[in-house]
């Protein structure tokens, strides 16, 4: 079994005593699921640094909530937040954190014009940093993602033909996707081929995959709320020269920067074993994106691994390694796992094969 939610909110809840607080107002949703396990589209989260939680949300939600989490006293009320903060004041909280990075400026005035005399502290990313190290459940569910992501390119794969359109390789993936089991997709697929393999976020359209492109495919699956991230280059027809040799550079250094990624490491160190080698063979400005980031209930999360990135990994983090060389007007590769950093050493939870397929 995994970390429970009350497990998580008492994690919390000494982090909110830590920085000074004697209570979290927790608006971002994904926290609030993260917390408490309701997925939904209104919802706050009370998290006192000495005292029980208290769920908002309204009455679309309140049947739900009760089934999900029954230790937490729920409210129902269509303004969450501010019904929380009512509650805060009335039980003596002097001193309320809040998500800075979450809170508009206008919620923010609104809020803090409420009678009741507490003063609000922007705390940090305290829920995020807690969502960093994933527990074995956690991971669990990740690797669903990951094994429903490999079935699906497994089954596109003999499909990929010159006469396709992007947009028509893309729903495909997506739709074997959902067949195998995902809730949906983790993020918008990317499949871009010949010179559009050129453009990192290049958009699926209409254009038709010919002999001799390059085509990149980048999708996701999402399975009980986490993020899969995958991307293969294929090549359509015998590869020039100049494809082949692009390829095996964004190979070895995927391979480098999976080596890297160890407890303890440096998030630019890891994405330099990657950075470095790319840049020695002379393609230094075509790798012009971060070497990846942290996954979970979002595709993006912390920790991001970049040049210019501080912080170190740390055990049970899973993380994206996606290098690539982009070749304007020519073409690009990308390689890109998601894998899990373990003392013993990465865990690949995307496991499709990264040696050139020639289709």
């Amino acid at each position: 079994m995994g970390e429970t939610h009350e497990a998580r909110r008492d994690r919390l809840a000494a982090l909110v005593a830590d920085n000074g607080a004697d209570a979290l107002l927790v608006t971002r949703l994904v926290n609030v699921r993260y917390l408490t396990g309701l997925d939904s589209s209104n919802a706050a989260l009370l998290v006192r640094a000495d005292g029980p939680a208290v769920l908002a949300t309204d009455a679309r939600y309140g049947g739900m909530a009760a089934q999900v989490c029954p230790e937490l006293e729920v409210i129902v009320a269509r303004p969450t937040a501010e019904s929380l903060v009512t509650l805060a004041a009335d039980a003596g909280v002097a001193r309320l954190g809040f998500e800075a990075h979450d809170l508009t400026v206008e919620k923010h005035a609104a809020l803090a014009a409420m009678d009741g005399g507490i003063a609000f502290m922007p705390l940090g990313h305290p829920v995020e940093e807690l969502r960093r190290v994933k527990d074995e459940h956690e991971i669990t569910l990740l690797a669903e993602a990951c094994a429903i992501t490999d079935r699906a390119f497994d089954a596109v794969l003999p499909t990929l033909r010159p006469g396709l359109t992007e947009r028509e390789i893309a729903v495909a993936l997506e739709r074997h996707m959902v067949d195998f089991g995902a809730e949906g997709v983790a993020f918008a697929s990317i499949v871009a081929s010949g010179p559009n393999g050129a453009i990192p976020h290049h958009h699926p359209g209409g254009r038709a995959v010919a002999a001799g492109d390059l085509v990149t495919m980048d999708f996701g699956a999402r399975y009980g709320g986490y993020h899969a991230d995958m991307t293969r280059t294929v090549a359509i027809g015998e590869p020039a020269a100049w494809q082949r040799e692009i390829y095996e550079l964004v190979r070895r250094a995927q391979q480098a920067a999976i080596d890297a990624a160890v407890p303890g490491a440096d998030t630019a160190a890891v994405d330099a074993a990657a950075r470095d080698l790319i840049k020695a063979a002379g393609h230094g400005d075509d790798f012009p994106h971060g070497l990846g980031h942290g996954v979970g209930l979002e595709i993006h999360e912390a920790p991001l691994m970049g040049y210019d990135r501080t912080g170190k990994l740390r055990d049970r983090v899973p993380i994206t390694a996606e290098p690539g060389v982009y070749l304007t007007g020519r073409g690009g590769v990308r390689i890109e796992d998601t894998l899990v950093v373990r003392a013993a050493g990465p865990e690949l939870l995307t496991k499709t094969t990264k040696e050139l397929l020639v289709l």
